[in-house]
C-alpha cells in the first residue's frame, strides 16, 4: 500500500485513497522519535531566557539576593504567563504583549518588595536592574526564535502529523491551508469523517473509514484537528475522547469561527481559529500528586474512623444479622469494573434486586438503622479502602451499576465520556444536590465538567462543599 503523502509544498495533490475498516493501509506506526516529540521552538524559547538571564545577570552585576529575588518573579509570572507554550502561529508581534505583560508584572513586585522593605530590602536596586536587562535582551532574541521555527517547519518539515476529523468543507479546507502553509507546524497525514454519511468531498489527504485509534496507530500521528460534524457532536467528543486517551495534541474549530475571538486557549492556522483543549488529567503530573494525597488521606481515615465504621457494623448487625458489609459490581475509569463496599442498609431479601433496582426510598426492608446510616453517609465509609486500592478517588464522578450504565449511556448525551477519570467517593454533581434520583442528564453534564476543568483546587472546592452538604444534608 502506499504510504500518504508527506509534501508540504502548495500544488496540484493526488487523489485521496480511502481505507475502509479491516483493511491494512500502512504498517502499524512504532511510535515518533524523540527528537520529533519534542518542540524545538519551545526549547529554543527557554533557552533564549536561560541565557538572557545569565547575561544579564553578569551585565547588572547582581548580587545573590537580587539574583534569587529577581529570578523567583520573573520564572514565576513567565510561568503562569505561558510565554513558553507550544503554538501553531509563530509571531513575535503576536506574542509580545503576553511577554511584556509577565516581564512587567516581575518588575512591579520586585518594585513592591523594595518599598515595603525599605533599607531592608538590600540587593533589590540590583533586582530591579536584572529584571530590565533580561526584558530588554529576550525580547530582541525571540523575534530571531520564531523566524528560525518558520523557516524549519517550512523547510525541514519539522510539522506534527495530524489527522482531521470532520465532516463537509471545513474539513477539507483545514486540511488544505496545512498543506499550503507548513510553518503553522501542521502536516495533514488523514481524515476520518465524523458520522456513517460525512462525505468530505475532495479532501488532500488520505480518508480512513475505520475508527480514529487505528488511524492514529497505523499513521503515528501526534495531533488531532476536530471539524464540523454534520450530525450529532457526539462522533466529535468521541473522537476527542480517543485523542486524549491516545496522548494526541487535540485542537478544535469553533462553529462560529468567523466570530471567535482570539483568548488564552486559542491559536491561529492560518485564519481559522483552533482551540487547545485540555489533555486528559490523568496525563498531568498534578494528577499523581492528587493521587498521592488522597491515598494518603483515605488510609489516615479508615484508620481513624475504624471504630466509627465497627459501631455501625454492630449497630447492622444487631437490627438485622450478617453481612454487614454489602458488596456491589461498580464500573470504574475506562469501563473496568470493581467491586464496592458499603455498610449494609437495607435488610436482605430472598431475591437479590441490588444490580437492577434504581432507588431504595420508600422500600420497607430499610430499618431505622439504615435510615440513619444512609442520612449520614457513614454507610458510605468503607468506600475509603476502595480509595486506599485504587479502585476510586476520593473526588470523581460517582460510580454506577453496569446495567444503569448501558442504559444511560444509550439515553443521555456523552454519560459515556465521565469514565475517562476514576470515579469518586464524592464529586461535583453530589456537592449540588444531584443525589439519589435525580437528574442524570444534569449529572453528566457536571460530571464532564469537572474532567475538563479539573485542578487540584477544584477537589478542595469540592471536598470543602461536601463538608457543607454533610453537614445540611436533606433525607435520601
Amino acid at each position: 500500500m502506499t504510504e500518504p503523502r508527506t509534501s508540504v509544498l502548495p500544488g496540484p495533490v493526488p487523489a485521496p485513497r480511502r481505507h475502509r475498516p479491516g483493511e491494512q493501509p500502512l504498517r502499524p506506526a512504532r511510535g515518533r522519535p524523540f527528537l520529533t516529540r519534542v518542540n524545538a521552538v519551545v526549547v529554543l524559547l527557554v533557552a533564549v531566557d536561560v541565557v538572557s538571564w545569565l547575561v544579564a545577570i553578569a551585565l547588572a552585576g547582581a548580587g545573590l539576593p537580587g539574583a534569587v529575588a529577581a529570578g523567583a518573579a520573573l520564572w514565576g509570572t513567565r510561568a503562569a504567563g505561558r510565554v513558553h507554550r507550544r503554538r501553531l502561529w509563530l509571531s513575535w508581534l503576536q506574542d509580545l504583549p503576553r511577554s511584556v505583560a509577565a516581564t512587567g508584572i516581575a518588575f512591579a513586585l520586585v518594585t513592591g518588595v523594595t518599598l515595603v522593605a525599605g533599607p531592608a530590602a538590600a540587593g533589590m536596586a540590583d533586582a530591579q536592574r536584572l529584571v530590565l536587562v533580561f526584558a530588554v535582551l529576550s525580547e530582541c532574541t525571540r523575534p530571531w526564535v520564531f523566524a528560525l521555527g518558520r523557516w524549519g517547519r517550512r523547510r525541514l518539515r519539522r510539522c506534527d502529523r495530524a489527522i482531521v476529523v470532520g465532516s463537509g468543507a471545513s474539513g477539507g479546507d483545514l486540511v488544505r491551508t496545512m498543506l499550503q502553509h507548513p510553518e503553522f507546524g501542521l502536516l495533514p497525514v488523514g481524515f476520518v469523517p465524523s458520522g456513517p454519511d460525512a462525505e468530505p468531498g475532495d479532501v488532500p489527504a488520505d480518508l480512513f473509514e475505520d475508527d480514529l485509534a487505528e488511524a492514529i496507530s497505523r499513521l503515528g500521528a501526534g495531533t488531532v484537528v476536530l471539524a464540523h460534524s454534520r450530525d450529532h457532536d457526539g462522533s466529535i467528543v468521541d473522537a476527542a475522547v480517543t485523542a486524549h486517551r491516545l496522548g494526541c495534541v487535540t485542537l478544535a474549530l469553533p462553529r462560529l469561527f468567523a466570530l471567535a475571538p482570539d483568548g488564552s486557549g486559542t491559536d491561529r492556522l492560518r485564519s481559522y481559529p483552533l482551540v487547545w483543549l485540555a489533555g486528559a488529567p490523568t496525563r498531568r503530573p498534578t494528577w499523581w500528586v492528587k493521587r498521592a494525597v488522597e491515598t494518603t488521606l483515605a488510609a489516615a481515615a479508615l484508620a481513624a474512623l475504624s471504630p466509627v465504621i465497627a459501631l455501625c457494623a454492630l449497630a447492622v448487625l444487631v437490627e438485622s444479622g450478617f453481612p454487614v458489609i454489602f458488596r456491589q459490581v461498580r464500573v470504574g475509569v475506562a469501563g473496568r469494573t470493581f467491586l464496592l463496599y458499603k455498610i449494609r442498609s437495607v435488610r436482605p431479601a430472598t431475591v437479590d434486586d441490588a444490580q437492577t433496582r434504581w432507588s431504595v426510598v420508600g422500600d420497607a426492608r430499610v430499618g431505622p438503622v439504615g435510615r440513619f446510616l444512609r442520612r449520614s453517609s457513614l454507610d458510605e465509609l468503607p468506600q475509603l479502602w476502595n480509595v486506599v486500592r485504587g479502585d476510586m478517588a476520593l473526588v470523581g464522578p460517582r460510580p454506577e451499576r453496569p446495567l444503569f450504565v448501558n442504559e444511560f449511556s444509550a439515553v443521555h448525551d456523552f454519560y459515556w465520556a465521565r469514565h475517562r477519570v476514576p470515579t469518586g467517593l464524592t464529586g461535583l454533581a453530589q456537592v449540588h444536590g444531584l443525589r439519589g434520583d435525580t437528574s442524570i442528564a444534569d449529572r453528566a453534564r457536571y460530571d464532564n465538567y469537572y474532567i475538563a476543568n479539573w485542578s487540584l483546587w477544584l477537589d478542595v472546592k469540592i471536598i470543602i462543599l461536601t463538608v457543607g452538604e454533610l453537614l445540611c444534608r436533606r433525607p435520601r
